[in-house]
């Protein structure tokens, strides 16, 4: 059974930080891509950044410069590092696992990020 599990959500104020961790079991943890993706109140999922086997990254605009997504091969966990966080980045994070190609696609449940003063 596959699971991605979220956890490091919580209230921050503006310019806070949050890690963000997903921890992942039931695959081949080190042959998928994976990323970070959120879902605020009233609007559709969005990416925020993908990794991917190799550790290539790729950003949204609105991460670029203040988030960082990295892996741990050896446990099995997708990290989100995120500074200087603003209110407009309150929302679900998703954690997702991709092996491109071959039609698996598996999510988490999501952490929730609150950003206020």
């Amino acid at each position: 059974q596959v699971q991605l599990v979220e956890s490091g959500g919580g209230l921050v104020q503006p310019g806070g930080s949050l890690r963000l961790s997903c921890a992942a079991s039931g695959i081949a943890f080190y042959i998928y891509g994976m990323g970070w993706y959120r879902q605020a109140p009233g609007k559709q999922r969005e990416p925020v950044a993908t990794i991917t086997t190799g550790g290539g990254t790729n950003y949204t605009d609105s991460a670029k410069g203040r988030f960082t997504i990295s892996r741990d091969n050896a446990k099995n966990t997708v990290y989100l590092q995120m500074n200087s966080l603003k209110p407009e980045d309150t929302a679900v994070y998703y954690c997702n696992a991709e092996l491109e190609g071959y039609g698996m696609n598996y999510w988490g449940k999501g952490t929730l990020v609150t950003v206020s003063s």
